[in-house]
This record gives C-alpha cells, structure tokens and sequence, in this order.
C-alpha cells in the first residue's frame, strides 16, 4: 500500500513563498500521473497541478506562472513551489498519485495572510 506524507506549509503573507513535498513510501517513477489539489472551507477540492510520468505540466489558470510543480525520482518526492502567494490560496493542499487506483495524503495546511 503507497503511503503519501504532505510537508512545507505554514503561515506566510501574502508575497511570500512555501515549497511544499510530498514524500511516497515507494518509488514514484510508476506512477501515471502525481498532482496537487486543495480544498478550502466551503469549497470543492480543486486540482492546481499535474505532473505526467512523460513529464507533461498542466496548471490551474489562478496558479500559472506562480506555482511550479516537479518531482525527485531518486528521492521518490514530488514537490510543488507556490511563489506570490495570495490570500486566496489558503487551503488544505493534499498530494494525489495515481495507478489502476488514487492514492492520496493526509494533506498540509497553508494560510496566507493579507
């Protein structure tokens, strides 16, 4: 069973930057896609970033060119840089990996102050 742990949030205002990790407890060069969502209170959970095991990026259009989204196979982590953060980027951020079936972590919290 894949175990996804989140990591880097926090508190940061807004302008600020956060580089957040998500560790697998296997190798992630199997998987067929790794993403980050985030789900805010009172808001459906919103897919930010896409990473394809062919390298293929995709951003949400309220990210792009603010968040930047890569992955470490020898350390088997993905990661996603969020710079120029806004108040409206507070969420849940939770990693998502997939194979035949979603594995998910446990999420980490970022707060963006104005």
């Amino acid at each position: 069973q894949v175990q996804l742990v989140e990591s880097g949030g926090g508190l940061v205002q807004a302008g600020g930057s956060l580089r957040l990790s998500c560790a697998a407890s296997g190798s992630i060069v199997d998987f067929w896609t790794m993403a980050w969502y985030r789900q805010a209170p009172g808001k459906q959970r919103e897919l930010v970033a896409t990473i394809t095991s062919g390298g293929s990026i995709t951003y949400a259009d309220s990210v792009k060119g603010r968040f930047a989204i890569s992955t470490d196979n020898a350390k088997n982590t993905m990661y996603l840089q969020m710079n120029s953060l806004k108040p409206e980027d507070t969420a849940v951020y939770l990693c998502n990996a997939r194979k035949y079936i979603a594995y998910w972590g446990q999420g980490t919290q970022v707060t963006v102050s104005s």
